[in-house]
């Protein structure tokens, strides 16, 4: 297992290496369709405002394409570690009460409401693909069961990254011999 740095303290495993190489390259592949989304948004303006005419499919897309990038973003932010942390507290603390804290809310709060999310998500895909759900719209979008199966497809992604996450916690606090102290740490800068 590699020692951690100064800017991830959690040590890597050979598991996680490979779950956050995986939610890497699914986080850069995804980051297009940002770019995807503001193409389809200049052309909505452009078209209603320029040419005067609506189109509900563009606007159906542009939410579908958000929904893709945020659900299927997840995993990559939590990865990355750029999700929304309370880091006023949470720098102040040492690594083994950041470990501890970090492992309590995987096991509490995290792995039960993306097990709730999967468990509720599947049946709904599931039931849109069986009545061929499409847009209430006249002109909106087919398919409709293909963009609701981001939501199990996403979570999923993110439960992958946050067993990668929950390796490295239990890997610090549990098999490391040797723990990091906040001087060694700071000696690595």
């Amino acid at each position: 297992m590699d020692q951690p740095n100064s800017k991830d303290y959690l040590p890597h495993t050979v598991w996680s290496k490979r779950m956050d190489r995986l939610a890497d390259q699914v986080g850069r592949a995804i980051s297009y369709v940002w770019l995807v989304l503001l193409a389809v948004i200049v052309i909505n303006v452009l078209m209603r405002y320029v040419l005067n005419e609506g189109r509900i499919e563009m606007e159906e897309l542009q939410w579908h394409l958000y929904s893709v990038g945020f659900l299927l973003g997840l995993g990559y932010a939590y990865q990355a570690d750029a999700h929304i942390r309370v880091d006023v507290l949470h720098e102040h603390f040492s690594y083994r009460a950041k470990a501890w804290i970090e492992l309590y809310g995987i096991v509490l709060l995290l792995l039960p409401f993306i097990a709730l999310i999967l468990i509720y998500s599947v049946p709904f895909v599931a039931s849109s693909y069986a009545l061929a759900e499409a847009s209430a719209s006249p002109s909106g979008l087919p398919l409709r069961w293909l963009i609701k199966a981001t939501l199990p497809l996403g979570f999923s992604l993110l439960l992958l990254t946050v067993l990668s996450r929950l390796l490295r916690v239990w890997s610090l606090l549990f098999l490391e011999t040797s723990q990091p102290t906040q001087g060694d740490m700071r000696a690595g800068q």
